[in-house]
């Protein structure tokens, strides 16, 4: 990548820019690729280290039996990362890009296990890919059934921009229909094994609801678009690692390369940012404060723009620092609700269950998606004794062996034995919406600093009532569905895990019509300091209930596309 060689400041680095954008990962991607693409001069601050694509996927091809352990880490991995450990998909092959515990302290109020992936590219080299779009009911929902205030904008103002995003990311999927999943451009979708088309008739037949083929960041079947990018998912299911094929979407496969295509893209890797800059007098931010990672040293970067994709939290933790005489508690907070009204998924309950037959069946692929059962609560009206609603993720399985019946021997019939598959079995899990509440915040310690010499963040977020109400209906439904497609032993497991593993913190930062209430407006512009964009989770006004990444990418192509128009017209 461009300017990715330098881990030092130098007399002759670069330090003026016309926009600087906060972070490399998803969001962040799409900003430094619209923005290079409309022509401007660009610099991503990244506080990690470097990825390039490819070269540095060092497990990508790395057949599992090489690994010391078959992938799973050493106790003492895990007893020195408490949260990490937990995090879907960490294990010896993915931990590279994660970042340890203790690498980055906070302070925790209330349990919150924050994962964290500080590198070029960020979490998009370890999602989950999830990509199905919010409905007008998930933007409605709050400010109708009084959970919320209303958002600045609706399903109609993103459409195009998702349509815009999934042609260029490449999103399978099947056109289905369905009124809280909208249908987008999709590649062609993986099929459904045979157990998850007998739960999508059961599901359907008995509860009238559907059971479908998820929307997931993979290039099933490259366009000239995809193409370009070389990339094309082969279904290795290995993505967390890093996909040398690119065959699911990331900033180092797909938007980073487009925007140093350009030529107008600098990245900076190691550049840990400290504040944002703001001058009294044009009542704009100037700039950007970066702390050298390695060498400590203090260097200000200067731009017309400032896009903040840092990852939620840390963008909240940069406004909170980015503390003037005209803010003096973080820039644009005149109403005190920066860092507050924090949101997140709730993942607190799964269940799976055997199912009898099929035998004769098995697998064409290892696909790398799941089924997803729409949210079908609160939608038109409130129907439940809880607020908001859920999607279940799901998916049908055999198990790889027989390990019940191998006969205690050697040889042939041992062999014969484990080579058999097991039984056909299916789990279900819920995403949930949260409902953002003051109460759940984000602050700065007042005496404690990490070694950059910024103030560590205070994480004061947790559950309510509300979410309790919705785990026990989804236990309740899941386990009917199961039941009613014949599936027996059915094992349900409330976790009870503390906010943060579900990767999908948001807030803080929120959209909305009024200043009073809102930090940011329709465009994520700052109310108060316009030239100063956020259009990552910390931007969110609801949590919604389908998975949010697609949408921060959707509100970043559109709000860099507004930033640039106004820039022509001299407004910012």
């Amino acid at each position: 990548m461009a300017g990715s060689s330098g881990t030092s400041v130098k007399q002759e680095e670069i330090t003026s820019f016309d926009a600087i954008v906060v972070g490399s990962g998803i969001s962040g991607g799409w900003a430094a690729k619209e923005l290079c693409e409309k022509g401007l001069k660009t610099l991503v601050l990244e506080r990690g280290r470097n990825v390039e694509h490819i070269k540095d996927y060092p497990t990508a091809n790395t057949p599992v039996w090489d690994f010391k352990y078959r992938g799973a880490l050493p106790e003492k991995v895990l007893d020195a990362n408490p949260y990490i450990s937990k995090a879907a998909g960490y294990d010896a092959s993915t931990a590279h890009f994660f970042i340890k515990d203790a690498d980055h302290p906070y302070i925790q109020e209330k349990p919150f296990e924050w994962i964290r992936g500080y590198q070029v590219g960020g979490k998009s080299l370890i999602w989950g890919r999830a990509c199905a779009r919010w409905s007008e009911m998930d933007f409605t929902a709050p400010h109708r059934y009084g959970y919320g205030i209303e958002w600045p904008i609706g399903y109609n103002d993103v459409a195009p921009w998702y349509s815009h995003v999934e042609k260029f990311i490449g999103v399978c999927g099947n056109k289905e229909g369905i009124d809280t999943m909208p249908d987008g451009e999709f590649l062609p979708a993986f099929e459904l094994n045979c157990v998850e088309q007998h739960l999508k008739e059961a599901v359907a037949s008995k509860f009238n609801r559907h059971y479908v083929s998820g929307r997931w960041a993979q290039v099933t079947q490259p366009q000239a678009i995809h193409k370009e990018q070389h990339r094309q998912c082969l279904s290795r299911n290995l993505c967390m690692r890093g996909c040398p094929l690119g065959g699911y979407f990331s900033s180092n496969a797909s938007t980073l390369p487009a925007a140093e295509k350009t030529g107008n893209l600098t990245i900076r890797p190691f550049s840990v940012v400290h504040s944002i800059i703001y001058d009294e007098q044009s009542g704009k931010a100037t700039g950007v404060k970066v702390i050298d990672a390695n060498t400590k040293k203090e260097i200000i970067f200067h731009a017309k723009i400032i896009f903040l994709n840092a990852s939620a939290l840390n963008t909240n933790l940069v406004l909170l620092n980015s503390t003037s005489r005209r803010f003096p508690n973080g820039l644009g907070n005149d109403n005190g609700l920066l860092g507050k009204y924090i949101g997140f998924h709730n993942y607190r309950a799964g269940m799976s269950g055997e199912f009898d037959g099929f035998e004769d069946k098995y697998y064409k692929v290892s696909k790398p998606s799941e089924c997803i059962i729409p949210n079908f609560r609160n939608v038109y009206q409130k129907d439940t004794d809880f607020v908001g609603g859920y999607v279940i993720f799901s998916a049908g399985y055999r198990e790889k062996l027989n390990d019940k019946n191998i006969p205690k021997a050697l040889g042939a019939a041992f062999k014969d034995a484990i080579s058999k598959p097991g039984k056909w079995g299916a789990y279900m899990y819920m995403q949930g919406e949260t409902i953002p509440k003051e109460s759940n915040h984000v602050r700065l310690s007042k005496d404690k600093k990490d070694e950059w010499g910024i103030p560590l963040l205070i994480t004061s977020v947790d559950y309510d009532d509300n979410d309790d109400k919705m785990v026990k209906d989804f236990i309740e439904q899941g386990r009917a569905m199961l039941e009613a497609a014949g599936a027996k032993n059915i094992v349900v497991n409330e976790n009870r895990q503390p906010p943060g593993l579900d990767i999908h913190e948001m807030g803080g930062v929120r959209m909305g019509k009024d200043p009073a209430n809102s930090l940011l407006n329709e465009w994520n512009q700052l109310h108060h300091c316009k030239n100063v964009f956020v259009t990552d989770g910390a931007c969110m006004t609801s949590t919604g209930n389908q998975s949010p990444s697609i949408l921060y990418m959707s509100l970043t192509a559109r709000a860099a596309n507004y930033a640039v128009e106004q820039l022509k017209k001299g407004a910012l």
